[in-house]
This record gives structure tokens, C-alpha cells and sequence, in this order.
């Protein structure tokens, strides 16, 4: 049978924080004098409830938004997970509030408790219940329907969502059509991004009514919406190679004296996002096992689109990878197949998307392309663009016409067509320049009466 709490010779709070493997004497005691006095202030009621919170944070005199509060807090959230853990807690009351408020951090309950008002408090911060609108049982439907037909379908949700949530706080009259809901939504931000927003669900809802009833005409997209939106987009910013190869030389000098194979990590990284187009995403999946030095190719697992590919790297690629396999395995690397290709000593050994971007933009900073401060500048993603106009050159330079050989890019690059491609093509005034020398060459002579273009 689990204990219960509170336990009178407080034996629960004693193993707690003999569990937490604190090495300060301080730090523990810390830690006991919070509980104790929580447990102080629980032992005189019945139920654990919210009132219990109130009074411990009013006795102990916590000040709303403050270092003690967050400090303490944290302790007694904790010490309830753990309660509820062993099954000496049946419900914990923050987490409750919590889920009434349709919020995922406790913090922000903590801080509304040791308002003035927290009842006030408390109701600023309730959010709408996801898909709770009119139309919510209808998206869940859909939602739900696409991912069983194998969509990841992780886009759509959030745009879904808020304008549940805004059918929610905005509700308008009975019967509304939602032709009308969608213009409510529509007026209130008159933003390019937001009446893009707009079409996309116009589209979306176009097909979750034409699941329902398959006699609905087909709606026609109307393209003006992301055109002008496109105009605000960040043109990608085109490294040159004398560009990349700063960036290779900053990463293998870049200052790491905790972490020794970090500098030889991030050149590697370069080295795949430019040679090989890899997204940060993929790069973080990557495994040791996923590269085959012999055959020098490196497979890219269920990434966008659900598609696994096998690339073939360049020579050049293939050496500088054994180098970094070769020191990582000096450095302690785990040689499971099933572990990191970058590996590093902490956590489960891999690096996540946002760290890659962390590191890899200090690069960029370093080498002098970007400022060093904020998201003005080139970007880590900008590599896989560089990379597409960067071949397309190498295959004007060669003669090869580049229109032959965009369907083995696209697959390279792990997309469903070459429209995707198409994307990341930037007319630099280079590939201007050899595309208008490549056709008065050859495409010209069409032009010229009675004459055919020579192959």
C-alpha cells in the first residue's frame, strides 16, 4: 500500500531530497526548510487544494515575480510530481489549475497565486479549450482523418487552432456561414501574412466540407494572397565558395576548450549542409550508422514528405567525414550505429535542430557574413540555397543544361517535385549573366528565320 501525505514523521520529504543528489549541505537544507514549511501549512487541511497554495506562499511571505518565489516554487513542484509519482498524492492542485486554464507551465499559476487578486489573476490567464468553437468537432475530425491517411498534416493544427480560439473569445450570431467567420477573422489584422493565413483556410476548410459532402464544388485557390505575402519574404542570402570556405576555416578555430571535438563537429556540419544540401533537422538525426564511408554515401531517414534518401557525397566530402569518424572515436564517441553522428558527452549524445542553428550561426557571425547580433543577415538555411545556385553555375560553366538535370536535384534535395526546387533557385546576376550567354549561343539561333538550334 503507497504511503500517504502528509506523513507525520515526514519520512517522504526526508527521501525526496536524499533523491535529488545535491551536493551542496546548503542546497539541501534549502530544499527541506521549503518542504517542511509547505508541509506546515498542509497538515492543518483536509484536501490539497488551492487554498492550501495561497496561504503556504502568503506565510512565507513569497513576492510575486520574484527570485524566491521562482526558486521555491520550483521545490514544490517537484516534491508534488514525486507525491503523485509514488501514489501519495492523488491530484496535484497545480497542475489542476493548470489544466483549467488550458495553460503548460505552472509558473505562470504560481505567479497569478501570489497576486493581490488571484482569483482575478487566475481568470486573465484561462485560455479557450482547444477546438471548443462551433467548428472544433469538425477540425479535430479532419485532423485526425489526414493523419490516418499517413499526412504528418503538423501545419494545418496551429492555424486551426487559432481560429478556434478566436471563434471562441469572438463568438458571433447563430447559423453564422463561415464565409462570415472567416471575414470576422480576416478583419482583424490587415496584414499580408494574415490574409494569407486566411486563404490557407479558406483551403483547408474546403476540404473538410467536401469530405462531408462530396457534391460541393471544388474551390478554386486564389494565389494572390501568397504573392503579396512573398514580396515581405527574406531573400536567401547566396554564399559564395570563397564564403564557405571562411566559414569552414572559423569552424575548425573555433574556441571550445571544454568540448574538444566540437570545432571538427560544426566543420562537418558545414561541410553537409553545403556539399550535401541537408537541412538542420536532418542533421540532427543523423546517425553513425548512417554513413557508409566505403560506398561514400550517407542516408537520410523519414525526413519531409516521409521520404528516406541515399545520397552520394563527393570525394572531398567522403575524406573530410573519415577525419571527423576517425576523431571522434579518439574522443570517446559511442560506436552503437544507433547513436549520433555528432556526438557530443551530454544528454543522449545528440545535437538538437536549435543548437546546430546556435552553433552554426555564431560561425556565420564570426566569419563576418552576419551581424553579430539578431536575425538580420544570412541565415544557417541559406547553405541549402547556396548549394542549388551554386550547381546550377558549375552546370552552365560545364555546357550541361541545367532544365535536364533539375529532377535528380529535386530527389537529392528530398523533395516531391521540381516546383519545391524551384524555390530555391535565387537569379544572382552571375546566373543571369551565364543563362543569357548560354542562350545567345543556342537558343538565339531559333529566332533567326529558317534556321534550328544547334544541339
Amino acid at each position: 500500500m503507497s504511503a500517504r501525505w502528509p506523513d507525520p514523521n515526514r519520512a517522504i520529504i526526508d527521501r525526496f531530497v536524499a533523491s535529488l543528489d545535491l551536493h551542496s549541505t546548503k542546497s539541501r537544507t534549502c530544499n527541506a526548510q521549503v518542504l517542511h514549511s509547505f508541509q506546515d501549512v498542509a497538515e492543518r487541511y483536509h484536501v490539497l487544494d488551492q487554498e492550501v497554495l495561497l496561504v503556504w506562499l502568503r506565510e512565507s511571505a513569497v513576492r510575486r515575480a520574484s527570485a524566491t518565489l521562482l526558486h521555491r516554487t520550483r521545490i514544490v513542484d517537484r516534491f508534488l510530481e514525486r507525491l503523485v509519482g509514488i501514489g501519495a498524492l492523488q491530484c496535484n492542485p497545480v497542475v489542476a489549475l493548470r489544466d483549467e486554464c488550458n495553460i503548460k507551465q505552472c509558473m505562470p499559476i504560481w505567479r497569478a497565486l501570489a497576486s493581490r487578486d488571484p482569483d482575478q489573476a487566475l481568470a486573465e490567464l484561462r485560455q479557450p479549450r482547444p477546438f471548443g468553437s462551433v467548428l472544433g468537432e469538425m477540425m479535430v475530425e479532419h485532423v485526425a482523418m489526414m493523419r490516418r491517411r499517413g499526412y504528418k498534416y503538423t501545419s494545418q493544427p496551429p492555424l486551426l487552432l487559432r481560429f478556434d480560439r478566436f471563434l471562441q473569445l469572438h463568438p458571433g450570431p447563430e447559423a453564422e456561414p463561415f464565409s462570415a467567420m472567416i471575414d470576422r477573422w480576416a478583419a482583424t489584422n490587415v496584414t499580408r501574412h494574415h490574409a494569407e493565413e486566411c486563404e490557407k483556410l479558406k483551403r483547408v476548410f474546403a476540404k473538410i466540407l467536401r469530405h462531408r459532402d462530396p457534391s460541393i464544388p471544388v474551390r478554386r485557390p486564389d494565389p494572390r494572397p501568397r504573392k503579396e505575402a512573398a514580396k515581405q519574404w527574406r531573400k536567401p542570402h547566396i554564399y559564395s565558395p570563397s564564403d564557405v570556405r571562411r566559414m569552414l576555416d572559423v569552424a575548425c578555430a573555433y574556441p571550445s576548450p571544454r568540448a574538444p571535438l566540437r570545432p571538427l563537429s560544426m566543420y562537418t556540419m558545414l561541410l553537409l549542409a553545403y556539399c550535401a544540401g541537408l537541412r538542420r533537422g536532418e542533421l540532427a538525426r543523423l546517425d553513425l550508422g548512417d554513413l557508409d564511408l566505403r560506398a561514400g554515401t550517407i542516408t537520410i531517414r523519414q525526413t519531409k514528405f516521409f521520404k528516406t534518401r541515399i545520397l552520394p557525397l563527393p570525394d572531398s566530402v567522403v575524406v573530410g567525414l573519415r577525419a571527423y569518424i576517425d576523431a571522434r572515436q579518439r574522443a570517446g564517441g559511442s560506436q552503437d550505429a544507433r547513436s549520433g553522428l555528432f556526438w557530443h558527452e551530454r544528454g543522449d549524445g545528440h545535437y538538437t535542430p536549435e543548437m546546430i542553428t546556435w552553433l552554426l550561426s555564431d560561425v556565420i557571425r564570426r566569419a563576418g557574413l552576419k551581424p553579430l547580433r539578431g536575425k538580420a543577415g544570412p541565415r544557417v538555411h541559406d547553405l541549402r540555397h547556396s548549394m542549388v545556385v551554386n550547381r546550377i553555375l558549375e552546370w552552365y560553366r560545364t555546357g550541361i543544361n541545367p532544365q535536364d538535370r533539375l529532377p535528380f536535384l529535386a530527389t537529392y534535395l528530398g523533395h516531391r517535385d521540381i516546383n519545391s526546387t524551384l524555390v530555391y533557385i535565387t537569379v544572382t546576376q552571375e546566373l543571369l549573366h551565364l543563362a543569357k550567354e548560354r542562350f545567345r549561343a543556342v537558343g538565339a539561333q531559333c529566332l533567326s528565320p529558317g534556321r534550328e538550334a544547334q544541339p
